[in-house]
Protein backbone atom coordinates (compact mmCIF):
# COMPACT_ATOMS: atom_id res chain seq x y z
CA UNK A 1 0.00 0.00 0.00
CA UNK A 2 1.50 3.31 -1.07
CA UNK A 3 1.85 6.07 1.52
CA UNK A 4 -0.14 8.29 -0.88
CA UNK A 5 -3.29 6.35 0.00
CA UNK A 6 -2.94 6.41 3.76
CA UNK A 7 -5.06 8.61 6.02
CA UNK A 8 -5.53 11.32 3.41
CA UNK A 9 -8.38 13.75 2.80
CA UNK A 10 -9.62 13.26 -0.71
CA UNK A 11 -10.81 16.81 -1.37
CA UNK A 12 -12.48 19.72 0.36
CA UNK A 13 -15.93 18.21 -0.06
CA UNK A 14 -15.17 14.53 0.22
CA UNK A 15 -15.13 14.12 3.98
CA UNK A 16 -17.63 16.24 5.81
CA UNK A 17 -17.49 14.67 9.22
CA UNK A 18 -13.70 14.78 9.44
CA UNK A 19 -13.44 17.47 12.09
CA UNK A 20 -9.90 18.58 12.92
CA UNK A 21 -7.86 16.64 15.43
CA UNK A 22 -8.01 16.99 19.17
CA UNK A 23 -5.54 19.87 19.42
CA UNK A 24 -8.21 22.18 17.99
CA UNK A 25 -10.73 21.48 20.73
CA UNK A 26 -9.33 24.05 23.15
CA UNK A 27 -9.40 26.73 20.46
CA UNK A 28 -13.01 25.87 19.58
CA UNK A 29 -14.16 25.94 23.17
CA UNK A 30 -12.60 29.37 23.64
CA UNK A 31 -14.32 30.56 20.48
CA UNK A 32 -17.64 29.17 21.70
CA UNK A 33 -17.31 30.99 25.00
CA UNK A 34 -16.34 34.28 23.38
CA UNK A 35 -19.22 34.17 20.92
CA UNK A 36 -21.89 33.24 23.46
CA UNK A 37 -24.09 36.18 24.44
CA UNK A 38 -27.09 36.16 26.76
CA UNK A 39 -30.39 35.67 24.97
CA UNK A 40 -33.13 37.64 26.68
CA UNK A 41 -36.21 35.88 25.38
CA UNK A 42 -37.12 32.35 24.31
CA UNK A 43 -37.35 31.55 20.61
CA UNK A 44 -40.94 32.03 19.51
CA UNK A 45 -41.04 30.83 15.87
CA UNK A 46 -42.36 27.38 14.90
CA UNK A 47 -39.49 24.88 15.25
CA UNK A 48 -38.17 23.29 12.09
CA UNK A 49 -38.54 19.86 13.67
CA UNK A 50 -42.27 20.45 14.12
CA UNK A 51 -42.79 21.54 10.51
CA UNK A 52 -40.91 18.45 9.39
CA UNK A 53 -42.73 16.11 11.79
CA UNK A 54 -46.10 17.19 10.38
CA UNK A 55 -44.93 15.69 7.07
CA UNK A 56 -43.47 12.55 8.68
CA UNK A 57 -39.86 13.78 8.38
CA UNK A 58 -37.42 13.93 11.29
CA UNK A 59 -35.37 17.13 11.17
CA UNK A 60 -32.15 17.72 13.05
CA UNK A 61 -28.55 18.83 13.03
CA UNK A 62 -25.09 17.63 13.81
CA UNK A 63 -23.69 18.86 17.10
CA UNK A 64 -20.75 18.35 19.44
CA UNK A 65 -20.32 18.79 23.16
CA UNK A 66 -17.84 21.65 22.71
CA UNK A 67 -20.44 23.54 20.66
CA UNK A 68 -23.22 22.89 23.14
CA UNK A 69 -21.21 24.64 25.86
CA UNK A 70 -22.37 27.83 24.11
CA UNK A 71 -25.75 28.37 25.83
CA UNK A 72 -27.31 30.38 23.02
CA UNK A 73 -26.37 27.78 20.44
CA UNK A 74 -27.60 25.00 22.71
CA UNK A 75 -30.93 26.81 22.95
CA UNK A 76 -31.14 26.99 19.15
CA UNK A 77 -30.33 23.28 18.79
CA UNK A 78 -32.92 22.41 21.43
CA UNK A 79 -35.58 24.52 19.71
CA UNK A 80 -35.04 23.45 16.11
CA UNK A 81 -33.86 19.82 16.15
CA UNK A 82 -35.60 16.52 16.84
CA UNK A 83 -32.49 14.44 16.10
CA UNK A 84 -28.80 15.06 16.75
CA UNK A 85 -25.96 13.65 14.68
CA UNK A 86 -22.83 13.05 16.77
CA UNK A 87 -20.38 15.30 14.97
CA UNK A 88 -17.29 14.64 17.13
CA UNK A 89 -18.09 12.72 20.26
CA UNK A 90 -18.23 9.18 18.84
CA UNK A 91 -15.20 9.55 16.58
CA UNK A 92 -12.13 7.61 17.57
CA UNK A 93 -10.11 10.71 18.53
CA UNK A 94 -12.66 11.07 21.34
CA UNK A 95 -13.31 7.40 22.08
CA UNK A 96 -9.84 5.93 21.62
CA UNK A 97 -7.32 8.75 21.22
CA UNK A 98 -4.33 6.38 21.04
CA UNK A 99 -4.01 2.80 19.81
CA UNK A 100 -3.45 1.63 23.40
CA UNK A 101 -6.28 3.65 24.98
CA UNK A 102 -9.24 2.10 26.67
CA UNK A 103 -12.54 3.41 25.37
CA UNK A 104 -13.38 6.82 26.84
CA UNK A 105 -17.11 7.56 26.81
CA UNK A 106 -17.10 10.81 28.78
CA UNK A 107 -17.91 13.06 25.83
CA UNK A 108 -20.40 10.67 24.26
CA UNK A 109 -22.15 10.32 27.62
CA UNK A 110 -22.48 14.10 27.85
CA UNK A 111 -23.88 14.20 24.33
CA UNK A 112 -26.47 11.53 25.10
CA UNK A 113 -27.47 13.32 28.29
CA UNK A 114 -28.05 16.58 26.37
CA UNK A 115 -30.22 14.81 23.79
CA UNK A 116 -32.25 13.03 26.43
CA UNK A 117 -32.82 16.19 28.48
CA UNK A 118 -34.14 17.88 25.37
CA UNK A 119 -36.18 14.89 24.11
CA UNK A 120 -34.10 14.44 20.98
CA UNK A 121 -33.20 11.33 19.05
CA UNK A 122 -29.55 10.52 18.28
CA UNK A 123 -27.88 9.36 15.07
CA UNK A 124 -24.49 7.89 16.03
CA UNK A 125 -21.53 8.51 13.71
CA UNK A 126 -19.39 6.72 12.68
CA UNK A 127 -18.74 3.13 13.69
CA UNK A 128 -16.44 2.46 10.71
CA UNK A 129 -14.52 5.15 8.86
CA UNK A 130 -11.03 5.75 7.54
CA UNK A 131 -10.71 9.11 9.28
CA UNK A 132 -11.55 10.64 12.65
CA UNK A 133 -8.45 9.32 14.45
CA UNK A 134 -6.37 11.27 16.93
CA UNK A 135 -2.88 12.56 16.24
CA UNK A 136 -1.41 9.71 18.26
CA UNK A 137 -2.52 7.23 15.60
CA UNK A 138 0.19 6.67 13.01
CA UNK A 139 -0.36 5.32 9.54
CA UNK A 140 1.28 2.06 10.51
CA UNK A 141 -1.05 1.68 13.51
CA UNK A 142 -3.91 1.22 11.05
CA UNK A 143 -2.47 0.01 7.78
CA UNK A 144 0.09 -2.45 9.11
CA UNK A 145 -2.15 -4.47 11.44
CA UNK A 146 -2.61 -8.11 10.64
CA UNK A 147 -6.14 -9.32 9.95
CA UNK A 148 -6.74 -10.76 13.41
CA UNK A 149 -5.69 -7.56 15.15
CA UNK A 150 -7.76 -5.41 12.79
CA UNK A 151 -10.85 -7.55 13.32
CA UNK A 152 -10.46 -7.42 17.07
CA UNK A 153 -9.90 -3.67 17.12
CA UNK A 154 -12.69 -2.70 14.74
CA UNK A 155 -15.44 -5.12 15.68
CA UNK A 156 -14.89 -5.07 19.43
CA UNK A 157 -14.88 -1.28 19.43
CA UNK A 158 -18.10 -1.14 17.41
CA UNK A 159 -19.74 -3.75 19.60
CA UNK A 160 -18.85 -1.99 22.85
CA UNK A 161 -20.00 1.42 21.57
CA UNK A 162 -23.36 0.18 20.31
CA UNK A 163 -24.00 -1.94 23.39
CA UNK A 164 -23.29 0.99 25.71
CA UNK A 165 -25.95 3.11 24.01
CA UNK A 166 -28.38 0.35 23.16
CA UNK A 167 -31.91 1.74 23.23
CA UNK A 168 -30.62 5.33 23.44
CA UNK A 169 -29.52 5.78 19.81
CA UNK A 170 -32.16 5.67 17.09
CA UNK A 171 -29.74 4.95 14.28
CA UNK A 172 -26.08 4.30 13.55
CA UNK A 173 -23.98 5.21 10.57
CA UNK A 174 -22.24 1.87 10.45
CA UNK A 175 -19.89 2.47 7.51
CA UNK A 176 -18.97 5.90 6.18
CA UNK A 177 -17.44 6.88 2.83
CA UNK A 178 -16.46 3.46 1.55
CA UNK A 179 -17.72 3.71 -2.06
CA UNK A 180 -15.47 4.21 -5.09
CA UNK A 181 -17.09 5.19 -8.38
CA UNK A 182 -14.22 3.65 -10.36
CA UNK A 183 -14.15 0.14 -8.94
CA UNK A 184 -16.28 -2.64 -10.42
CA UNK A 185 -17.45 -3.75 -6.99
CA UNK A 186 -17.96 -0.16 -5.86
CA UNK A 187 -15.54 -0.33 -2.92
CA UNK A 188 -12.61 1.90 -2.08
CA UNK A 189 -9.25 0.17 -1.84
CA UNK A 190 -7.56 3.09 -0.02
CA UNK A 191 -9.39 2.24 3.18
CA UNK A 192 -7.54 0.64 6.11
CA UNK A 193 -10.25 -1.87 6.96
CA UNK A 194 -10.44 -3.05 3.35
CA UNK A 195 -6.66 -3.47 3.34
CA UNK A 196 -6.45 -5.32 6.65
CA UNK A 197 -9.73 -7.29 6.77
CA UNK A 198 -10.93 -7.36 3.18
CA UNK A 199 -14.22 -6.36 1.54
CA UNK A 200 -16.27 -8.36 4.05
CA UNK A 201 -15.59 -5.70 6.70
CA UNK A 202 -18.73 -3.81 5.60
CA UNK A 203 -21.15 -6.72 5.83
CA UNK A 204 -19.57 -7.91 9.08
CA UNK A 205 -19.78 -4.45 10.63
CA UNK A 206 -23.51 -4.32 9.98
CA UNK A 207 -23.98 -7.69 11.67
CA UNK A 208 -21.92 -6.59 14.68
CA UNK A 209 -24.01 -3.43 15.08
CA UNK A 210 -27.29 -5.28 14.63
CA UNK A 211 -26.37 -7.93 17.18
CA UNK A 212 -25.45 -5.22 19.67
CA UNK A 213 -28.75 -3.32 19.15
CA UNK A 214 -31.35 -5.07 16.97
CA UNK A 215 -33.74 -2.11 17.19
CA UNK A 216 -31.41 0.60 15.86
CA UNK A 217 -31.67 1.70 12.23
CA UNK A 218 -28.37 0.98 10.46
CA UNK A 219 -27.03 3.19 7.65
CA UNK A 220 -24.43 3.12 4.93
CA UNK A 221 -23.40 6.78 4.53
CA UNK A 222 -21.84 8.38 1.45
CA UNK A 223 -21.16 11.67 -0.37
CA UNK A 224 -20.97 12.74 -4.01
CA UNK A 225 -24.39 11.79 -5.36
CA UNK A 226 -25.53 15.29 -6.31
CA UNK A 227 -23.02 16.86 -8.72
CA UNK A 228 -19.80 15.87 -10.46
CA UNK A 229 -16.48 16.79 -8.89
CA UNK A 230 -12.91 16.65 -10.13
CA UNK A 231 -12.65 12.97 -9.21
CA UNK A 232 -16.04 11.37 -9.92
CA UNK A 233 -19.25 11.79 -11.83
CA UNK A 234 -22.33 11.83 -9.63
CA UNK A 235 -24.03 9.33 -11.94
CA UNK A 236 -21.17 6.85 -11.50
CA UNK A 237 -21.21 7.32 -7.74
CA UNK A 238 -24.94 6.67 -7.63
CA UNK A 239 -24.59 3.56 -9.80
CA UNK A 240 -21.83 2.09 -7.65
CA UNK A 241 -23.78 2.81 -4.47
CA UNK A 242 -26.56 0.61 -5.81
CA UNK A 243 -24.03 -2.12 -6.58
CA UNK A 244 -22.76 -2.03 -3.01
CA UNK A 245 -26.27 -1.96 -1.54
CA UNK A 246 -27.39 -4.88 -3.70
CA UNK A 247 -24.45 -6.98 -2.59
CA UNK A 248 -25.16 -6.22 1.06
CA UNK A 249 -28.84 -7.00 0.69
CA UNK A 250 -28.13 -10.22 -1.22
CA UNK A 251 -25.89 -11.26 1.68
CA UNK A 252 -28.70 -10.50 4.17
CA UNK A 253 -26.66 -7.78 5.84
CA UNK A 254 -28.95 -5.74 8.12
CA UNK A 255 -28.56 -2.45 6.26
CA UNK A 256 -31.79 -0.49 6.53
CA UNK A 257 -31.04 2.95 5.17
CA UNK A 258 -28.76 4.92 2.89
CA UNK A 259 -27.35 8.16 4.21
CA UNK A 260 -26.75 10.82 1.57
CA UNK A 261 -24.50 13.55 2.93
CA UNK A 262 -25.70 16.32 0.58
CA UNK A 263 -22.74 18.66 0.79
CA UNK A 264 -23.70 21.01 -2.03
CA UNK A 265 -21.97 23.82 -3.95
CA UNK A 266 -24.08 26.92 -4.55
CA UNK A 267 -22.17 28.22 -7.55
CA UNK A 268 -23.91 26.85 -10.65
CA UNK A 269 -25.83 24.25 -8.67
CA UNK A 270 -28.95 24.45 -10.85
CA UNK A 271 -26.91 23.75 -13.99
CA UNK A 272 -24.83 20.96 -12.43
CA UNK A 273 -27.59 19.10 -10.55
CA UNK A 274 -29.45 16.41 -12.50
CA UNK A 275 -32.71 16.53 -10.55
CA UNK A 276 -34.40 13.83 -12.61
CA UNK A 277 -31.43 11.48 -12.29
CA UNK A 278 -31.25 12.13 -8.57
CA UNK A 279 -34.93 11.41 -8.05
CA UNK A 280 -34.56 8.20 -10.04
CA UNK A 281 -31.66 7.17 -7.82
CA UNK A 282 -33.61 7.80 -4.64
CA UNK A 283 -36.53 5.85 -6.07
CA UNK A 284 -34.25 2.90 -6.82
CA UNK A 285 -32.96 2.96 -3.26
CA UNK A 286 -36.54 3.01 -1.99
CA UNK A 287 -37.47 0.13 -4.30
CA UNK A 288 -34.94 -1.97 -2.42
CA UNK A 289 -36.93 -1.49 0.76
CA UNK A 290 -34.49 1.00 2.24
CA UNK A 291 -35.09 4.33 3.92
CA UNK A 292 -33.04 7.38 2.93
CA UNK A 293 -31.62 9.99 5.26
CA UNK A 294 -30.07 13.30 4.30
CA UNK A 295 -27.35 13.27 6.93
CA UNK A 296 -24.94 16.22 6.54
CA UNK A 297 -26.50 18.96 4.44
CA UNK A 298 -24.78 22.30 3.95
CA UNK A 299 -23.90 24.53 1.00
CA UNK A 300 -20.40 25.67 0.04
CA UNK A 301 -20.13 29.25 -1.24
CA UNK A 302 -16.91 29.10 -3.27
CA UNK A 303 -17.15 31.06 -6.50
CA UNK A 304 -19.73 33.48 -5.11
CA UNK A 305 -19.08 37.14 -4.45
CA UNK A 306 -18.10 38.33 -0.99
CA UNK A 307 -21.39 40.19 -0.45
CA UNK A 308 -23.58 38.42 2.09
CA UNK A 309 -26.88 39.21 0.38
CA UNK A 310 -25.87 37.77 -3.00
CA UNK A 311 -24.27 34.71 -1.43
CA UNK A 312 -27.28 34.08 0.78
CA UNK A 313 -29.65 34.10 -2.17
CA UNK A 314 -27.54 31.61 -4.14
CA UNK A 315 -27.17 29.34 -1.11
CA UNK A 316 -30.91 29.46 -0.47
CA UNK A 317 -31.59 28.59 -4.11
CA UNK A 318 -29.42 25.48 -3.74
CA UNK A 319 -31.29 24.45 -0.59
CA UNK A 320 -34.62 24.97 -2.33
CA UNK A 321 -33.83 23.06 -5.52
CA UNK A 322 -32.18 20.18 -3.73
CA UNK A 323 -34.85 19.75 -1.07
CA UNK A 324 -37.74 20.09 -3.49
CA UNK A 325 -36.13 17.25 -5.43
CA UNK A 326 -35.11 15.00 -2.53
CA UNK A 327 -38.17 15.39 -0.34
CA UNK A 328 -40.42 14.39 -3.23
CA UNK A 329 -39.28 10.82 -2.46
CA UNK A 330 -41.42 9.48 0.41
CA UNK A 331 -38.63 7.13 1.54
CA UNK A 332 -36.61 10.16 2.73
CA UNK A 333 -37.14 9.83 6.46
CA UNK A 334 -34.79 12.42 7.91
CA UNK A 335 -33.14 15.71 7.05
CA UNK A 336 -30.06 16.62 9.08
CA UNK A 337 -27.95 19.70 8.44
CA UNK A 338 -24.25 19.67 9.28
CA UNK A 339 -24.66 22.35 11.90
CA UNK A 340 -27.42 24.90 12.25
CA UNK A 341 -25.52 28.16 12.41
CA UNK A 342 -22.56 29.65 10.57
CA UNK A 343 -21.05 30.13 14.03
CA UNK A 344 -20.02 26.47 13.93
CA UNK A 345 -19.26 25.03 10.50
CA UNK A 346 -16.54 22.62 9.44
CA UNK A 347 -16.23 24.52 6.16
CA UNK A 348 -15.01 27.65 7.93
CA UNK A 349 -12.72 25.64 10.20
CA UNK A 350 -11.16 23.41 7.58
CA UNK A 351 -11.61 25.29 4.29
CA UNK A 352 -11.88 29.07 4.76
CA UNK A 353 -12.55 31.25 1.74
CA UNK A 354 -9.56 32.70 -0.06
CA UNK A 355 -10.96 36.22 0.42
CA UNK A 356 -11.19 35.52 4.18
CA UNK A 357 -14.92 36.31 4.26
CA UNK A 358 -16.71 34.02 6.74
CA UNK A 359 -18.55 31.16 5.14
CA UNK A 360 -22.37 31.14 5.26
CA UNK A 361 -23.45 27.54 4.51
CA UNK A 362 -26.19 27.00 7.09
CA UNK A 363 -29.77 28.12 7.82
CA UNK A 364 -28.79 30.52 10.64
CA UNK A 365 -26.06 33.15 10.61
CA UNK A 366 -23.29 33.51 13.19
CA UNK A 367 -25.62 35.61 15.33
CA UNK A 368 -28.08 32.68 15.30
CA UNK A 369 -30.60 34.57 13.17
CA UNK A 370 -32.46 32.89 10.28
CA UNK A 371 -31.23 33.58 6.75
CA UNK A 372 -32.77 32.96 3.30
CA UNK A 373 -31.49 29.37 3.57
CA UNK A 374 -33.73 28.93 6.61
CA UNK A 375 -36.73 30.18 4.64
CA UNK A 376 -35.96 27.79 1.79
CA UNK A 377 -35.54 24.87 4.16
CA UNK A 378 -38.70 25.63 6.12
CA UNK A 379 -40.71 26.07 2.91
CA UNK A 380 -39.44 22.78 1.46
CA UNK A 381 -40.39 20.93 4.63
CA UNK A 382 -43.81 22.54 4.76
CA UNK A 383 -44.75 21.49 1.24
CA UNK A 384 -43.09 18.06 1.28
CA UNK A 385 -45.26 15.08 0.48
CA UNK A 386 -46.53 13.43 3.66
CA UNK A 387 -45.08 10.07 4.67
CA UNK A 388 -45.11 7.66 7.59
CA UNK A 389 -42.42 8.55 10.10
CA UNK A 390 -39.61 6.09 10.65
CA UNK A 391 -39.21 7.02 14.32
CA UNK A 392 -41.34 8.41 17.09
CA UNK A 393 -40.04 11.84 18.08
CA UNK A 394 -39.99 12.34 21.88
CA UNK A 395 -40.50 16.09 21.44
CA UNK A 396 -43.75 15.47 19.58
CA UNK A 397 -45.36 13.75 22.55
CA UNK A 398 -44.94 16.85 24.70
CA UNK A 399 -46.40 19.41 22.28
Amino acid sequence: MSDDHRLTRRSALLSAAGIAAADLVGHRKNAAASQATPQATPISRTPLWQTAWERGIVFGTSAATWQLEDPDYAQLVDHEAAILFTEDDLLWWRLRPTPDSNLDFQYADQFMAFAERNQQLVLGAHLVWDEGFGEEWSEDDLWEMDEEAARRLLFETAEQVVERYRGRVAGWIVVNEAIDAHEEDGLRRDYPWYETIGPSYIEESFHVAHDADPDATLLLNEFGFETDDEFDSAADKRAEALVVLDRLLDADAPVQALGVQAHLEADGFAEKFDAAGYQQFLSKVADRGLKIMITEMDVLDDGLSAGNAERDIAIADAYRLYLDTALAEPAVAALITFGLSDRYTWLQEDYPREDEEPRRPLPFDDELQPKPAYDALASALEKAVARDSLWQVPKASST
